[in-house]
C-alpha cells in the first residue's frame, strides 16, 4: 500500500478544519480538488476516510487515525526545517500572521520591512484580525502567528489550552490624554472629574484601566462618547470632545501637539503577544523570525521590553 504524503496533508487538513471547504481555503486549493484527493487516498487505502453521512464532513476510525499520523508528519517536516534555517541562518517560505490594527501598522510592517532584508525568502501574508475568530483561524492552521493585546489583568489567550503558545513582544503602557486646547488645561488626572471622556466599550483592556484610574481618583468618568478604534478616540480627542485611555502604540505617528499627556501610572498596561501553534520542539523558524523581529520594532517605538511568557 502506497500512502502519499500530500494527500495525508489534506486529510489533516480537513481534521482539523471540519470539513472540505474549509480545508480548501487553508491548502490553497478548490473544494472539489480537496475531494479528488481524499478519494484517491481513501482508494489507496482500500476503506472510506470521510463520513459523508452528516452535513460537514467527519472522519471515520481509519481517517483519524491516518489524521494523527499526518500529525506526526508534518512536525518531523517541522523540525526538518528548524534544522535546515539553523544551518543557513535564514527562514524561508510562506507566513501567515494576523494582527489587530494599530500593531499591524507600527510593528508588523516595519518588522516585515527588516525581515525582507534578513530573511529574502520569507513570503508574508498579512491579515487584520483578532479576537475568538482569529484564534480559531491560528488553531486550525489558517493562521501561522497572531498578535494579541490583552489587558494587565487578564489572562494570557494562548493559557487557555495546550495547543496555543505566546511570546511576549512587550508591555505598553496606557496613557491619558486630553485636547491641547482645553482651558483650563488639566494639571493632573484629578482634574478631569467633570470633564468629558472618549471611553472604550465595557469590557475592553483600555475600558478596564479607566476604572482603575476611576476608582484611584474616586471619579465617575462621564463617559460622552463611546470609540472603539484608536483612530477614532483620538479624532474626538483633537476636537475638544473628552479625554481618553489609549496605549503608547496608539500615539505612534500622531502628531505630539494635538493631544496632551498626564501621567496616570495606575492605569497600568496592555501585553502584547505572538501567539503560535505549540509543538516540542518550540516555533517554527518562519514564527520565530517574525516574532523577534516584532519585539525589535516595539523597542524602537519605545514600548517597554519584556521577557515574560
Amino acid at each position: 500500500m502506497e500512502l502519499d504524503p500530500r494527500r495525508l496533508r489534506v486529510l489533516r487538513a480537513v481534521a482539523l478544519r471540519g470539513g472540505v471547504v474549509d480545508a480548501a481555503k487553508v491548502l490553497h486549493l478548490t473544494p472539489s480538488a480537496v475531494s479528488q484527493h481524499l478519494a484517491q487516498l481513501e482508494r489507496e487505502v482500500g476503506r472510506p476516510l470521510v463520513d459523508r453521512s452528516r452535513r460537514r464532513a467527519g472522519l471515520t476510525p481509519a481517517g483519524r487515525l491516518l489524521a494523527a499520523r499526518a500529525e506526526r508528519i508534518e512536525q518531523e517536516l517541522a523540525e526538518a526545517r528548524r534544522e535546515l534555517a539553523e544551518l543557513s541562518g535564514r527562514a524561508t517560505g510562506p507566513v501567515a500572521v494576523a494582527a489587530f490594527s494599530s500593531a499591524v501598522c507600527h510593528l508588523l510592517v516595519p518588522a516585515l520591512a527588516a525581515l525582507a532584508r534578513t530573511h529574502p525568502g520569507l513570503e508574508p501574508r498579512v491579515i487584520e484580525a483578532e479576537g475568538p475568530d482569529a484564534l480559531r483561524e491560528l488553531r486550525t492552521g489558517g493562521l501561522d502567528l497572531l498578535v494579541v493585546e490583552y489587558d494587565r489583568a487578564d489572562p494570557d489567550p494562548a493559557g487557555q489550552g495546550r495547543d496555543l503558545e505566546s511570546t511576549a513582544v512587550a508591555d505598553d503602557e496606557y496613557r491619558v490624554i486630553t485636547p491641547a486646547d482645553w482651558s483650563p488645561p488639566p494639571r493632573s488626572v484629578r482634574d478631569l472629574a467633570e470633564r468629558p471622556w472618549v471611553a472604550a466599550p465595557p469590557g475592553t483592556a483600555c475600558g478596564r484601566a479607566l476604572e482603575r484610574i476611576s476608582a484611584e481618583y474616586g471619579f465617575t468618568a462621564r463617559c460622552a462618547h463611546v470609540g472603539r478604534e484608536f483612530p477614532t478616540v483620538l479624532a474626538l480627542v483633537r476636537a475638544g470632545l473628552g479625554a481618553a485611555v489609549v496605549p503608547t502604540l496608539a500615539l505612534a505617528g500622531a502628531p505630539a501637539e494635538t493631544v496632551s499627556l498626564l501621567s496616570a501610572p495606575v492605569a497600568g498596561h496592555r501585553r502584547i503577544a505572538a501567539v503560535h501553534r505549540a509543538s516540542r520542539s518550540g516555533p517554527e523558524p518562519l514564527v520565530a523570525a517574525v516574532t523577534d523581529a516584532l519585539r525589535k520594532a516595539a523597542v524602537d517605538l519605545g514600548l517597554t521590553p519584556t521577557t515574560a511568557g
